[in-house]
Formats: structure tokens, C-alpha cells, sequence
């Protein structure tokens, strides 16, 4: 059995974040539940707990280097700020190379950056498959660092988000970088900022 999977639960504007993260970079982004309780439930349920241990809280003094800046980064960003997450490092694990690509893609728009589900596609090499593109951003590990609340529907409708909240949060996410799109589809859970 290998070490236990760090995580970190931190509080920002938005509500409170978790994180966890390997060696070789960030593997979830747990954006905000209700309160930090409910945050970490949906972390813990998320990260793969039987073959790595038991996952471990870090507290801020025990985070390294990397971890506590990507963490000031995300808190930044949560106040408003723009931020660029390109040099967070990030460990996909077992993510296929099409899932890869649509990352991959969708980590190279720029704050405030918008496009659709086929446009992204086209970029990652992958024409045509605008539903498969969608599918793979509802699993997307780590949201805002890999921004797939920055992909919206055809005809400027902002789509899905499976993300707590769903379109809702989707929106508030867009909003905090300037974007204003279509209103959004009715709520999809008791979540919303």
C-alpha cells in the first residue's frame, strides 16, 4: 500500500474548497458544498481511498510549496481576481488520451475566455464530438484549474455543470470573470452562492 492521499479544505470567498493531490501535482478540486463539513464528505467520496490509504488532512503550515501556492492562487481567484492556473501542476491519473486532450484544451482559454462544446473539440483534435466533450468535462477532477465552466452550449446557453449547484454555480464562476451568458436551466440541487 502506498502513503495516504493528502487533502487540504481551505475557506474562500466562494465557500470552502478541498483539495488533494499526489506527487506529481493537484488530483481533485472539491469546490463549495453548503459548508466545510459537506465539503470534505464530497472530497473524501472522491478520492481513491483503498489503494492509497486513508486520506490525510494537511493543515496550511504542513502544505508544500506548490500545494499552499496553488492554494493562494484559488483563494485569489475566489476574491476576483484574475488568475492564470497554467503552471498548476496536475496529476489526471488514469484519464484517457481524449479526456486528456479536452483538458488539455480547455486549460489553454484565458480568464473570462468562453467556447462552446464543438468548438473545444475542433481544438483538442476531436471534431464532431461536442456530446462526448461534454461528457468528459462532467468528469473533469479539478474544476476552475482545468476551467470547464468556461465551455458553454451552442447558441450561448451555458450548458451543464456537474459541479454542487450545477448551471448555478456554473454562472457564478463565469460572472466572477466577467462573463454574462443566458439565463441558466432551473436549478439542479439545494446548492447556489
Amino acid at each position: 500500500m502506498s502513503s495516504p492521499l493528502p487533502y487540504h479544505l481551505f475557506e474562500t470567498p466562494l465557500g470552502w474548497i478541498g483539495i488533494a493531490w499526489s506527487e506529481r501535482g493537484l488530483t481533485r478540486l472539491q469546490l463549495p458544498e453548503r459548508d466545510r463539513a459537506a465539503t470534505e464528505r464530497r472530497l473524501l467520496a472522491t478520492l481513491p481511498g483503498s489503494e492509497r490509504g486513508e486520506p490525510v488532512e494537511r493543515r496550511d503550515e504542513e502544505l508544500p510549496a506548490k500545494i499552499a501556492e496553488t492554494v493562494a492562487l484559488l483563494r485569489r481567484y475566489a476574491a476576483g481576481e484574475t488568475i492564470d492556473f497554467s503552471s498548476v501542476a496536475v496529476d489526471l491519473g488514469n484519464a484517457d488520451d481524449f479526456r486528456l486532450a479536452i483538458y488539455d484544451a480547455a486549460r489553454h482559454l484565458g480568464f473570462g475566455e468562453t467556447t462552446t462544446y464543438g468548438e473545444l473539440a475542433n481544438r483538442a483534435g476531436h471534431a464532431g464530438l461536442a456530446r462526448e466533450t461534454g461528457q468528459a468535462l462532467g468528469r473533469n477532477p479539478v474544476p476552475i484549474v482545468v476551467p470547464c465552466h468556461r465551455i458553454v452550449a451552442a447558441g450561448g446557453k451555458i450548458g451543464g455543470f456537474s459541479a454542487p449547484g450545477g448551471s448555478l454555480t456554473k454562472e457564478k464562476l463565469l460572472e466572477l470573470e466577467g462573463v454574462r451568458v443566458g439565463p441558466p436551466p432551473p436549478a439542479q440541487g439545494s446548492f447556489g452562492f
